[in-house]
C-alpha cells in the first residue's frame, strides 16, 4: 500500500494484538492501514477522554517545549492558528498572553472551515499529526496557509527503532494512526524546501 504522507513505496514493520504497522521506504513514516482506523464517533469517544485547560500548570509546562521556542521566532503581536486545539485550547492562551493573535480549529471542538482559509505568521499543531488518517493532504493545506517565513511548529513523539517502538506506550492509544521520525521529518523539510529544526525528543520547527 502507499506511503499516506509521501505515496512511497512501504513495508511491515511491526504487528501487535490490536493492528498491524507499515513503514514507508522513502520517507520513513510509520502508518497503521486505514482499516485498523477508528469510525468518528469512536475516536471522538477517545478525544473527550482528553482533560485540557489552561489552568492547569503542569499542561502549561508540557506545551512550553513547544511555545519557547517558537515565541523566540515570531515578530511582535503576530498571527497564527492552533491546529487541532482540543476541547479545552491552552496553547493559545499561552500565544495571546505573549502578544500574539491566535484562530482556532479542531474538526469536534472548533470546527470553524473559515481559520482554514485564512493566512498566517505560524500554524501549531501539538499531539496532532499522529492522528492524521491523510498527512499528505492535511498538511499540503497548513503549509499552504503560512506566509512566506512562517512558521509550522509541531509536537509529536518521534519513533525510533522497531525495538523500541514494540514497547513503545504512544502506539496503544488508538487514535496515533501515524509515527513520525527524525528522518520523515527531514524528508517533509527537503520536500517543503523548508528550514528544519528538531528540538527535544517531540518538537520541530518548520519554517517556509
Amino acid at each position: 500500500m502507499p506511503c499516506p504522507l509521501c505515496n512511497g513505496n512501504t513495508a511491515f514493520f511491526f504487528e501487535d494484538e490490536r493492528r498491524a504497522y507499515q513503514q514507508c521506504k522513502k520517507c520513513s513514516l510509520i502508518f497503521v492501514p486505514a482499516e485498523f482506523h477508528l469510525m468518528r464517533a469512536e475516536e471522538k469517544a477517545q478525544y473527550d477522554l482528553h482533560e485540557n485547560n489552561p489552568k492547569d500548570s503542569d499542561y502549561r509546562q508540557f506545551l512550553s517545549r513547544l511555545s519557547d521556542p517558537l515565541i523566540r521566532k515570531l515578530s511582535p503581536n503576530s498571527s497564527g492558528l492552533d491546529f487541532g486545539c482540543g476541547s479545552g485550547p491552552t496553547l493559545s492562551v499561552i500565544l495571546e498572553e505573549a502578544g500574539h493573535q491566535v484562530a482556532l480549529y479542531a474538526p469536534f471542538y472548533q470546527p470553524d472551515q473559515t481559520t482554514l482559509k485564512a493566512t498566517y505568521d505560524f500554524i501549531t499543531a501539538t499531539e496532532v499529526l499522529e492522528h492524521l488518517f491523510h498527512p499528505r493532504r492535511d498538511l499540503e493545506s497548513l503549509w499552504n496557509r503560512l506566509r512566506k517565513s512562517g512558521w509550522l511548529g509541531v509536537m509529536t513523539k518521534r519513533a525510533k527503532d522497531r525495538e523500541s517502538f514494540a514497547k513503545w506506550h504512544y502506539k496503544q492509544d488508538p487514535t496515533h494512526v501515524c509515527f513520525w521520525s527524525n528522518s520523515t521529518f527531514q524528508w517533509l523539510a527537503d520536500y517543503w524546501n523548508a528550514h528544519l529544526e528538531l528540538i527535544e525528543p517531540d518538537v520541530a520547527l518548520l519554517q517556509k
